[in-house]
């Protein structure tokens, strides 16, 4: 099945906080992870599945290795969480754990440098578009042990997202999409479809006093894939995992893109000169009326409006449904790790339901855990529901990874089209024949 055919994810998953965390996994979607990851040295060999056998769910049958430690790598952002699940950990399995903070879109980097010498932490938490590389370079463990119990109470969304190659490695915990931020004292409702947005923007918009209808990062394909894949074009087939079938320049995407285009006549300059700084500070104030943006902006756009602050779903694009990509931060165990039993064990721990909720109290992230999306503490904030609906109409990022080699091809497509009036197709063609060439390293 190709990744336009992908069902609607029915699972609600994403994420409502200021985190630097998320925005640091929207910044790994910005900039490609195109570092390169070194295979295990042959003479260090990963850490086997001692004790770590499927046993169908049944967690009883895993224990911690007798004076097993772990390190955990966290971002600085949500230390919070980690301090207080690595406590609880530590009291119900006697495991020591410590805690050394590196940044989510580090990590596989990290692991690849200093998992073969032993160095590495036992658990990662990395973006999911990460996994490929750290996957196909056999940095990882599989999650077998816990498997059934993963599958079974976390968002399809989050699953394929935890997976490469038909297997389970991850455990996710947290999950991110974007949708409309709105100015309620400037827009009474949220617009239905972007040519409700475009009549807004004809009434509001005014280049000269430096005041639009909507802003949104035009250049970037994280925010822009609603327009490629609403009417049915995608990045890569097979579920995003097919790097030989690109669909940025389908039929479907074209047609998309096209209405794209239209929304320029209400935001009429280039897209280098609008950048999150920029953005923010426009919709601050109420020039911008209406921003496009993810929950790491939340904090500070319900500081700066109050009361005043709306947030939707995107609007519907050329009367189809907006189809926005979805990222999840996910726990991974470290093939290298002298205690794979602990690790699996604290991966689990860290995103259960309980855990989940604790990292939404305490740092504002969304659950994938269905049980703990359903919970009041969940359910009844407004904002985080907003983003949950979205969450509804997402499809994750391809976790391969070629994934790397897509954005700077479509980053440099999309400004082509907005700022110089390029022919869509023509654009698209050719940032599809570079992806093609970085795929097969036939690239000039």
């Amino acid at each position: 099945m190709k990744m336009k055919k992908w069902m609607m994810v029915t699972a609600v998953a994403t994420m409502a906080a200021s985190l630097a965390a998320c925005g640091g996994n929207n910044n790994t979607a910005n900039n490609g992870n195109t570092e390169p990851t070194n295979a295990p040295a042959e003479s260090a060999a990963p850490a086997g599945n001692a004790g770590g056998e499927n046993t169908g769910g049944e967690t009883a049958q895993i224990t911690p290795e007798d004076g097993a430690t772990l390190v955990v790598w966290e971002s600085k952002e949500e230390r919070a969480f980690t301090d207080a699940i690595a406590k609880e950990f530590t009291e119900k399995y006697n495991v020591p754990v410590k805690i050394e903070e590196l940044s989510p879109v580090e990590q596989v980097t990290k692991l690849s440098q200093d998992g073969p010498s032993g160095l590495a932490a036992d658990v990662i938490l990395i973006p999911h578009d990460n996994l490929g590389r750290a996957a196909s370079a056999q940095l990882l463990l599989p999650n077998d042990v816990f498997e059934q119990e993963t599958v079974q109470n976390n968002t399809e969304a989050s699953i394929t997202g935890s997976s490469y190659d038909g297997m389970l490695y991850g455990y996710p915990r947290a999950a991110e999409t974007y949708a409309l931020y709105y100015n309620k004292s400037l827009v009474t409702e949220a617009p239905k479809s972007f040519d409700e947005v475009i009549e807004f923007g004809k009434t509001f918009t005014d280049k000269a006093q430096n005041k639009y209808g909507i802003m949104w990062e035009v250049g970037n394909m994280y925010f822009n894939y609603p327009f490629i894949a609403s009417n049915g074009g995608y990045i890569f087939g097979d579920n995003g995992t097919n790097k030989d079938d690109i669909g940025i320049n389908t039929d479907g995407a074209i047609q998309g893109l096209s209405e794209f285009v239209k929304l320029k006549e209400v935001l009429p300059i280039n897209s280098g000169d609008i950048n999150p700084d920029i953005k923010r500070s426009l919709f601050n104030s109420g020039d911008v009326a209406m921003d496009i943006n993810g929950p790491w902006e939340l904090a500070g756009y319900k500081a700066a409006l109050g009361d005043n602050l709306g947030l939707a779903p995107l609007p519907t694009i050329g009367g189809k449904t907006a189809i926005s990509l979805a990222g999840f931060k996910i726990f991974a165990v470290n093939a290298y790790t002298q205690y794979p039993n602990a690790a699996k064990l604290y991966a689990e721990f860290a995103s259960s339901k309980e855990a989940q909720l604790k990292l939404n109290e305490l740092v504002g992230s969304i659950p994938t855990n269905l049980e703990a999306l359903e919970d009041p503490q969940i359910k009844d904030d407004v904002y985080v529901s907003a983003f949950a609906e979205q969450a509804t109409n997402s499809q994750p990022m391809p976790s391969i990874p070629e994934m790397g080699n897509v954005w700077s091809p479509v980053n440099a497509a999309l400004p082509e089209i907005w700022d110089k009036g390029a022919d869509p197709k023509t654009a698209m063609d050719k940032a599809a024949q570079q992806i093609k060439d970085l795929n097969n390293g036939s690239a000039q």
